[in-house]
């Protein structure tokens, strides 16, 4: 089959777990085309891997002293139902130009409808249906925006979530599925491509990556403050955003970086926000994490539940960080053992679930 990706470039999550499952799909031949913008285009783009489109963002996530701000979001994403509509055509052109049998969109909504309209068969990837923060969780406008979001949801051919199946499913808070339609929703497992037996373990560092966006720069200034008063520790820090504090003998920083897992692999900890996909590149290398969630994201907090609840990690409400808190929260990591989850990993495949959905699809014509 001929498929596209149109992949949200809001972080590089949505970028990194499509793009392993495109290059695992190409193995069994079928044609894969990426549409991206922002640094997930970058991103996708520098693995030379794949024919690699620049197409429009359709939301804007903005924030304000390192938080998510919605009000923000929603006065710099104004301009929406523009921004849906240009999609819409982008993609509808890149449809028909490249003869498109299949459309997976990882958290692109006018990819759908472009998709319809096109009448070729469609994937939509996402860990999330059910909206609400560690600030505010039942407020008028996460219910609004999770009926919409369900409406869009209604298109595809199925739902497909990259997570495990319950009870172990990481996102499990931020997903709310009726009997009726949970034919629709397939847990297929986490999209890794990873395998531990390339790397090299040890004990010797502390990783923290708190995601690219620019409005979380400024928490990178708290752990460097922390590194400088632990010398005797390295911290490596990774954001491909400008602005990270300068280097100093045990606190080095890094942009892009071909394969960081030669880095997590290392690690004794992760500092890290609470994103699925870092979450479970974490669980799978058993790093424990300590996360410092966005309190206002409506998101990270219910996948750091999830995983503090299994031993995995201690969750840092953001806007009640102090240097003295991240220092007890890094002790108390430094002292955990994640569990293993490796068996899940191996059963639970997600790039081979997918596979498996696609060659049905095309039984069925």
């Amino acid at each position: 089959m001929k498929i596209l990706f149109v992949i949200c470039g809001e972080g590089l999550g949505h970028a990194s777990r499509s793009s392993r499952l495109a290059r695992y799909l190409k193995g069994f031949g079928h044609e894969c085309h990426l549409a991206s913008y922002g640094k997930a285009y970058e991103f996708i783009k520098n693995q030379g891997e794949f024919h690699v489109i620049e197409t429009f963002r359709e939301v804007e996530l903005d924030g304000e002293n390192g938080y998510f701000s919605l009000s923000k979001t929603l006065w710099s994403s104004k301009s929406v139902p523009i921004a849906l509509a240009r999609s819409l055509r982008h993609v509808r052109k890149l449809i028909i130009d490249n003869s498109i049998d299949l459309v997976i969109s990882d958290t692109m909504y006018a990819a759908l409808t472009a998709a319809r309209l096109e009448r070729v068969h469609s994937l939509f990837i996402t860990n999330q249906n059910r909206f609400a923060t560690a600030s505010d969780n039942n407020s008028t406008y996460w219910s609004v925006l999770g009926r919409i979001i369900e409406k869009y949801l209604e298109i595809p051919d199925s739902v497909i979530v990259p997570d495990f199946a319950p009870p172990h499913t990481i996102s499990g808070y931020n997903l709310e599925i009726e009997e009726e339609d949970k034919d629709r929703y397939k847990f297929v497992g986490p999209l890794m491509d990873i395998e531990l037996s390339d790397y090299s373990f040890s004990n010797g560092t502390i990783f923290a990556s708190f995601g690219g966006e620019p409005f979380k720069i400024p928490m990178y200034s708290i752990l460097k403050e922390i590194a400088e008063e632990r010398p005797f520790q390295t911290f490596e820090v990774f954001s491909t955003s400008d602005g990270l504090p300068e280097e100093s003998d045990n606190f080095k920083t890094f942009g892009y970086v071909s394969d960081i897992y030669e880095h997590l692999s290392k690690a004794r900890i992760a500092i890290v926000h609470g994103g699925l996909t870092t979450l479970h590149e974490a669980l799978l290398f058993r790093k424990p994490c300590v996360m410092i969630i966005d309190p206002y994201h409506p998101e990270q907090w219910n996948n750091a539940r999830k995983i503090e609840e299994i031993g995995a990690g201690i969750i840092i409400e953001g806007n009640k960080l102090t240097k003295e808190r991240l220092n007890e929260a890094i002790d108390r990591a430094l002292g955990m053992t994640a569990p293993n989850y490796s068996s899940i990993f191996a059963e639970q495949d997600g790039k081979h679930n997918i596979h498996v959905l696609i060659a049905n699809m095309e039984k069925r014509g």
